[in-house]
């Protein structure tokens, strides 16, 4: 609660300057963002009520749903393009992302799948064909959080701890190869190790972070001082957020933050730990984990 109330909060804060540029309205973002907020709560409190058996039966055919709509995504005139990527899928206004979508139904697919610690093939074979189409729009970031979580969800299927090292070491090796292979990533990768690498080029977004992160010092400049949200900082509300907040609250006040989410990736694993069954365990700890990746990625 505390995290959803913030956010809302940090999203209105960092956002003004682009809401009001974009939209003329200071709200716009905020306003967005607390819909989706209730909408979260909504849903929470609707899945919680239901029955596990339902939420099992319902794994396989919502799974098939998101595969076919990542396939969907990259047929021209179904899929939307936007900065050279196609990810999107416009339902008359609605528009929704396959990839996020996937994230989920992956986690209670093999929730479901694993109860019965499957062997390794298949699972390759299934995650291979998700990183497939996920990297064909293309989203690196996506494939990386979808690997990650499925194979600590592997792990905690009681896998040897041999076939995970390798498991492992092949996603490793898997993704270093398509940084290598592609001139963006790679260049963003050298300026995530050297930001002074063209500094009004590809490291002028990790330049601006760092002028925003150290700005903040130990207490910050205050709530809503950030100067690095006006223009300076690329996508200040989405990817440049947690400079922002560090800016305004100091090194202090983002460590806590941090703290809160290491709290919540505990207490995650802890009720996985506790679980009854097999797939409980699953259930908790997979969703456990695509939170705890996503938060470190980011």
């Amino acid at each position: 609660v505390i995290l959803t109330i913030f956010g809302v909060l940090m999203v209105y804060d960092a956002s003004v300057a682009e809401a009001f540029r974009d939209f003329s309205d200071k709200l716009f973002y905020a306003r967005l963002q607390a819909r989706w907020a209730i909408v979260g709560i909504i849903a929470m409190l609707v899945s919680a009520r239901l029955p596990l058996s339902l939420i099992r039966k319902l794994a396989l055919p919502f799974f098939a749903l998101t595969l076919i709509l990542l396939a969907a995504v990259l047929i021209p005139g179904i899929g939307e393009e936007v900065q050279g990527a196609r990810r999107w899928i416009n339902l008359g206004g609605l528009t929704i992302q396959p990839s996020e979508l996937v994230k989920l139904s992956f986690v209670l697919y093999l929730a479901t799948w694993l109860e019965k610690r499957q062997k390794i093939w298949p699972f390759l074979f299934i995650s291979t064909v998700i990183l497939g189409l996920v990297m064909a729009q293309p989203d690196l970031g996506t494939s990386v959080v979808v690997l990650t979580t499925g194979i600590i969800m592997y792990f905690i299927s009681g896998a040897p701890l041999m076939i995970l090292g390798l498991t492992t070491a092949a996603g490793i090796l898997g993704t270093v190869g398509l940084i290598m292979l592609s001139p963006y990533r790679l260049k963003r990768l050298q300026t995530f190790f050297d930001p002074t690498i063209d500094p009004l080029g590809s490291s002028y977004h990790i330049r601006q972070i760092l002028l925003a992160l150290g700005s903040g010092g130990w207490l910050g400049v205050g709530i809503g001082r950030s100067r690095q949200k006006y223009q300076y900082l690329p996508e200040a509300a989405t990817d440049s957020i947690f400079a922002v907040m560090a800016e305004e609250i100091g090194f202090l006040g983002a460590a806590a933050i941090i703290l809160l989410f290491v709290i919540l990736i505990y207490r995650g694993f802890a009720i996985a730990r506790r679980a009854p069954t097999a797939y409980t365990q699953l259930l908790a700890g997979g969703l456990t984990a695509w939170i705890g990746v996503q938060i470190f990625i980011n």
